[in-house]
């Protein structure tokens, strides 16, 4: 199992360790519910130097980057895109942030588990070399600050102005040794930033943030802050068999610009049959990835993630059903442990969410 840059710091702070995406991560140090609350109303830090970093370099970055992942990459140095990779099947293969860099030069952000497999598929694309690509992982640790204090706590770490930096945009500066990167971006549902820097760097900036206040958080309050913001996640909303429409992500595939699998993406019409909703239980209990959805006896659909979340007395699910069933109030069934418990079809807005825009 690989090991974070940060991975002694979460020893001393007694964090529960798991394996995930092949690392040691920490799950949680004190609680989930604590950490979960500390982001929503003041400010925690989570290690993500799991996440991969491959660079594309040259005078055909941009179009070569336009032509593998779905939204439309524009020329604007200093941009973050949540876009798709797709495969030639149209299947997802990734979900990912495009950090451009300049022109011709790129940060693709994946998620850990799809690292080796994204980077692969991607040098298969460079038929023609007429790009530099670089897996440049183990170059970057990362780190999130997320939560309505996490300005001003990045603020007095870089002694910087950043209030210039809006939603999906960053910014490059020196920091130590390194440069560091800075993105207002995240996956909670608040107002937050992404740094990336040089692994011995990420644990200062660690440390530091720890004495300004943030909570150290594990992937279990990652998981139930993105889940309560309607963000999805690969290996739950997303995956090779889910269509990119019935995940909600219709937004980040422009079909007025050719990409890889676009023909068989469109000519997919599965995705008409199925639609991702939210779902809330009406009695007493938790729902669970995998739970198997009912309507009359008839199974209509799948739980892709589910949680009795935090500040919340009812469960709370995103399922993707049989599109008739979708309709808002309509009274289903979810299987839990071989009985039959009440729910209803809701929307997806579990959170407001806080973004700087």
């Amino acid at each position: 199992m690989k090991q974070t840059p940060l991975f002694s710091e979460h020893i001393k702070l007694h964090a529960k360790i798991t394996p995930f995406a092949g690392y040691e991560m920490p799950l949680f140090y004190d609680d989930i519910s604590k950490e979960h609350f500390a982001v929503r109303h003041e400010v925690g830090i989570f290690d993500v130097s799991h996440m991969g970093e491959i660079y594309i370099q040259g005078d055909h970055a941009l179009a070569f980057v336009n032509r593998i992942v779905t939204n439309q990459i524009d020329a604007i140095s200093g941009k973050v895109t949540y876009s798709l990779l797709l495969n030639n099947a149209g299947e997802i293969l990734d979900d990912l942030l495009v950090y451009t860099l300049s022109p011709n030069e790129f940060i693709l952000v994946v998620n850990a588990s799809n690292t080796d497999k994204d980077y692969q598929w991607i040098l298969s694309q460079n038929i023609n070399q007429e790009v530099t690509l670089k897996n440049i992982s183990e170059n970057w640790g990362q780190v999130a600050i997320q939560g309505p204090k996490s300005y001003e706590v990045v603020q007095s770490i870089f002694n910087h102005q950043i209030s210039s930096l809006s939603f999906m945009n960053f910014m490059k500066l020196p920091y130590l040794k390194d440069d560091v990167i800075i993105s207002r971006t995240g996956y909670t549902g608040e107002d937050g930033f992404e740094i990336y820097a040089s692994p011995l760097d990420i644990i200062t900036i660690w440390k530091k943030a720890l004495t300004l206040g943030a909570k150290p958080c594990g992937l279990g309050a990652r998981d139930t802050l993105r889940f309560q913001a309607n963000l999805p996640l690969y290996g739950h909303e997303i995956n090779n068999d889910i269509h990119p429409y019935i995940s909600g992500l219709k937004f980040a595939v422009k079909t007025d610009k050719d990409f890889v699998g676009k023909t068989a993406l469109l000519s997919n019409t599965t995705y008409l049959d199925k639609k991702l909703v939210g779902i809330e239980l009406l009695e007493k209990n938790i729902p669970r990835q995998g739970y198997k959805v009912f309507k009359n006896d008839l199974e209509i659909g799948y739980i892709t993630t589910g949680y009795l979340l935090p500040e919340t007395n009812w469960g709370l699910a995103l399922a993707i059903i049989d599109f008739n069933q979708a309709t808002l109030g309509n009274e289903v069934e979810i299987e839990i442990r071989n009985k039959r418990v009440k729910a209803k079809v809701r929307n997806r807005k579990f959170l407001n969410k806080n973004y700087v825009k």
